[in-house]
């Protein structure tokens, strides 16, 4: 196979590897929202004590085909690992987000079996679920950001770096802590809806305002608030990095990032306004990973080593040279 032809192929693999682990969370949102998360009992990795469950409650097929998927993606991560080092020269960017993508694999199983075996779920309404599932979003974010990474440098595109980036660096910085933030809230939102369901908006609005609300319902209302002000920090950031750094990549990516935002706003509201459906909860959290995928891609042509930078006035004894 020659070096084109299996750069391609990997390239290719890489993208159906991200592609396959957000539908894993995606189910494992649908896991949460249907309560099937003790479908399997406290079991890990066996299903109520059974390689495979023989009698399976719609809940214990929902939990089991969760587990199966997600075995399945792990064993994707370990494939992407082993051929972007093989496939790629030390010092690749490929080998360092290959790597990255594995070991946050694994770390996403061990936090999902941590939820089984410490009873995190289903009706769980303790403030350590709430814990629990803001360290499994952030993981999920980072997991997602390195495979992403992965794809993008797969592509051809330049490492980045850190050093002497200025506005530019701290921008994004702030708009991907920002994201994290915003998703560790959407988390605990959601599970405020999965737990304390509202048959009205008018319920839901007199559960978030009561002073004797449950604090995921007290916490529940800082999601929308957050989301309007993450929202208007990110497409600011965006805005400004594009004049920073003018790149074809850079406008690309900032323009997909704002068009996703404004989606995943109105997917927000429509959210509310229906309480929360199951389809409607899995399609917000769809466009939550989309905007961070955008995000992270945008961080690395921003901060690319080669990324042409606005910022930067060359060098009078450079302009002698050229003149």
């Amino acid at each position: 196979m020659s070096t084109s032809v299996s750069s391609r192929a990997f390239r290719v693999f890489s993208w159906f590897t991200l592609a396959y682990t957000l539908a894993v969370v995606l189910w494992g949102a649908f896991v949460r929202a249907t309560k099937s998360g003790a479908g399997c009992g406290d079991h890990w990795p066996v299903c109520n004590g059974e390689v495979v469950p023989l009698a399976p409650t719609v809940q214990t097929l929902i939990e089991y085909t969760h587990r199966v998927t997600s075995g399945l993606a792990l064993v994707l991560a370990v494939v992407l690992c082993v051929w972007g080092l093989r496939a790629h020269a030390k010092g690749h960017p490929v080998r360092k987000a290959a790597a990255a993508s594995l070991f946050f694999m694994l770390t996403e199983a061990a936090v999902g079996a941590g939820l089984v075996l410490f009873k995190m779920v289903a009706d769980n309404e303790s403030i350590g679920r709430a814990v629990w599932m803001a360290v499994h979003l952030i993981n999920t974010f980072l997991l997602v950001g390195a495979m992403a990474l992965t794809s993008w440098w797969a592509e051809g595109r330049e490492r980045l770096t850190l050093k002497r980036q200025g506005l530019t660096g701290w921008l994004l910085l702030g708009s991907l802590v920002g994201l994290l933030v915003l998703g560790v809230s959407g988390a605990i939102a959601a599970l405020g809806d999965t737990l304390f369901p509202a048959t009205s908006l008018m319920e839901g609005l007199r559960q978030d305002m009561s002073p004797t609300a449950h604090v995921l319902l007290r916490l529940r209302v800082l999601h929308p608030v957050l989301a309007v002000g993450v929202g208007a920090l990110v497409v600011f950031s965006a805005g400004m990095v594009t004049r920073l750094r003018p790149s074809p990549a850079v406008r690309r990516a900032a323009w997909q990032l704002g068009v996703l935002y404004v989606l995943q706003l109105l997917a927000g509201l429509v959210n509310v306004v229906l309480l929360a459906p199951e389809w409607m909860q899995l399609l917000h959290l769809l466009l939550a990973d989309l905007v961070w995928v955008v995000l992270v891609r945008l961080s690395a042509a921003g901060l690319a080593l080669g990324a042409p930078r606005a910022d930067v006035k060359p060098r009078p004894d450079m302009d002698a040279s050229v003149a």
